[in-house]
């Protein structure tokens, strides 16, 4: 029996056929080595970023380093610039540090940068449906100023709680504080506790008396809204409280002046 040879035209298709097939299979390894150099380039960029903010902790530790916060430098960024005249702890009025501590954080000196009782009440009332209370130490807004956004969520906050450890390991409780009334924000475009102090009582943060150190300190959770130069009644109210609270501090502060 004789075989007829295949017909030329039918040769030259199944060879394109497989040329095409061996060509789309190249394409979609291609693009899948592409993917993957994507993957691991976005990955990369991402734990860089995690990373940074560990890094700087033992960087700021150093007395000469006056770090500044995302919010400063997002002004810079939007051409309105700032206002901040960093300050030396000592030069700060210590009735400005008791006001601040018992307006903010009353167990500074006692825990390790997270207070885990005040977090477990939060988490409790969430679970429970209430409405929550705000259990951040100075050192979590501390961490949250230089390295994070402002705003509520769960993702900010799961980043700031290890941040907030770590760098209570590293700072001293007097350099934590000192960094934190250098980049507090007391007003649009004010940071710091001596621009706060010139901008709303025209004298620097060494001369603040026990009124004006309140009054600045109970104007922290909203900077914006609360202006401790023209505070209306509610303000001059919770003032008269930490006023009174800043008196009895001694036993509180003892890390920062012992």
């Amino acid at each position: 029996m004789e075989i007829a040879p295949e017909p030329r035209a039918e040769a030259e298709l199944d060879a394109r056929q497989l040329d095409a097939g061996e060509s789309d299979t190249g394409e979609d390894k291609g693009l899948t080595r592409r993917l993957r150099r994507g993957w691991r380039k976005t990955a990369l960029v991402l734990v860089s970023l995690l990373a940074l903010p560990y890094l700087l902790i033992p960087v700021y530790a150093l007395g000469f380093v006056r770090p500044v916060s995302t919010l400063m430098l997002a002004d810079l960024a939007t051409l309105r610039g700032y206002d901040r005249q960093w300050v030396n702890f000592e030069d700060i009025a210590p009735v400005l540090v008791q006001s601040v501590m018992m307006s903010e954080d009353g167990q500074f000196c006692r825990h390790g940068g997270v207070d885990w009782a005040e977090m477990r009440g939060v988490v409790n009332d969430a679970l429970d449906g209430e409405p929550t209370r705000g259990a951040s130490t100075i050192p979590m807004q501390t961490v949250k100023n230089l390295y994070l956004w402002n705003g509520r969520s769960f993702v900010r906050k799961a980043l700031e709680l290890p941040l907030a450890v770590a760098a209570d390991l590293v700072w001293s409780k007097r350099r934590t504080m000192e960094i934190y009334l250098n980049i507090a924000e007391w007003g649009p475009g004010i940071y710091g506790i001596e621009a706060a102090a010139r901008h709303h009582f025209d004298v620097p943060a060494s001369k603040l008396s026990r009124r004006q150190a309140a009054l600045l300190a109970v104007s922290l959770p909203n900077p914006i809204d609360r202006n401790a130069g023209k505070p209306g009644r509610g303000l001059k109210r919770l003032a008269t409280v930490i006023e009174r609270r800043a008196s009895r501090s001694g036993e509180y502060i003892r890390c920062l002046y012992d």
